[in-house]
């Protein structure tokens, strides 16, 4: 194999086990998908936005660090701090809908309700969006700067192209299995706390990140 062919290899590899170890990058659509009553299409379209934000985010930084001059040590530092940001973002997102989702759940009229309809007024879908904007991909930027060492652009577009259309498909793939799991489980018991447990997933998820580094 070419050093292009086990670049790209690598690429397609590190996308994979980058978006699969990461629970961000999936539970967090498959519990709101649960509380909200987001239909799988839906959810798809918001997981591939979000996705897509999440990889261009990276990407062009990548490129804008390229173009200055950045050194590795740099752009791995900036990107980490990235990465601790949108982590803090997520548990805050994560608490406060707990918070909103515990309130609903002890007032009397929520008590009596467990349809889908007494969800919490918010735009869930933008509060993600610009969280996975935030949210970088670490293991892309090494993967960039290798062929730009050796000023071969064609080789960092297709790098570029490569990671992020695996990272999408890992993505939408891991929610929509997920979705099918979770929809074969008895639920009726668990709606009125789904809300409080999407919180909760979404809290776990952010906490995952900052201090197991997932």
């Amino acid at each position: 194999m070419t050093d292009a062919s086990i670049l790209l290899v690598s690429a397609a590899s590190i996308a994979f086990t980058h978006t699969l170890l990461g629970p961000d990058h999936y539970l967090p659509f498959i519990a709101m998908a649960k509380a909200r009553s987001w239909t799988m299409g839906r959810t798809a379209r918001i997981a591939f936005y979000c996705g897509l934000g999440h990889v261009l985010g990276s990407v062009l930084l990548g490129f804008l660090g390229i173009a200055a001059g950045w050194s590795l040590d740099g752009l791995v530092q900036f990107e980490s701090e990235r990465g601790s940001l949108a982590a803090w973002l997520l548990i805050g997102f994560g608490l406060f809908y707990l918070a909103i989702g515990l309130r609903r759940l002890l007032s009397k009229k929520n008590l009596r309700a467990s349809d889908p309809h007494g969800r919490p007024k918010m735009n869930t879908p933008f509060f993600l969006f610009l969280i996975f904007l935030l949210g970088p991909c670490e293991p892309l930027i090494p993967l960039l700067l290798y062929p730009a060492a050796a000023a071969n652009t064609g080789l960092v577009f297709q790098v570029a192209i490569l990671f992020g259309f695996v990272t999408l498909c890992t993505m939408l793939v891991s929610v929509l299995i997920g979705l099918r799991g979770i929809s074969r489980l008895p639920n009726l018991r668990a709606r009125p706390y789904a809300h409080v447990l999407a919180g909760l997933t979404i809290c776990v998820s952010g906490l995952a990140i900052r201090y197991l580094g997932l």
